[in-house]
């Protein structure tokens, strides 16, 4: 089996990510979302911040690579925009909500999550969709 997408295309993605996931957990959500995940301050100094933006960079290549995969070469816009929907809200969101409810975390917190992961994935079949 040969599989075409646009390579462009993924790596676009996997950047939109973070400027998508740099407002949303920024200015949007950022403190109530550290709140909500029980992280203080200190906490949030602690890692190393280039190791968890190379992985999570890297990770965002996976899933565009198959986001990619699974709506196919030259999707149209409205296509992949609602394959994004469906997938971000319909598959990973509702992933992490069941997640949550096991972890006795707050509905809060898998709103501000489940939300990013949605818009990521709709992004994510926008541009896509527009390099393609």
């Amino acid at each position: 089996m040969h599989l075409t997408i646009s390579w462009l295309g993924v790596f676009l993605a996997a950047l939109s990510s973070f400027l998508v996931g740099g407002i949303w957990y920024g200015p949007l959500f950022g403190k109530r979302w550290q709140i909500e995940a029980g992280l203080s301050d200190e906490a949030m100094k602690r890692g190393k911040l280039p190791v968890i933006l190379g992985v999570s960079f890297l990770l965002n290549i996976v899933a565009a690579a198959l986001f990619a995969v699974f709506i196919g070469p030259k999707p149209g816009l409205l296509r992949a925009v609602e394959a994004g929907a469906a997938i971000g809200l319909g598959l990973v969101a509702t992933s992490f909500w069941i997640s949550y409810l096991f972890a006795r975390r707050s509905l809060l917190l898998g709103l501000i999550d489940g939300g990013y992961m949605t818009l990521r994935f709709i992004v994510y079949g926008l541009v896509i969709a527009l390099v393609s």
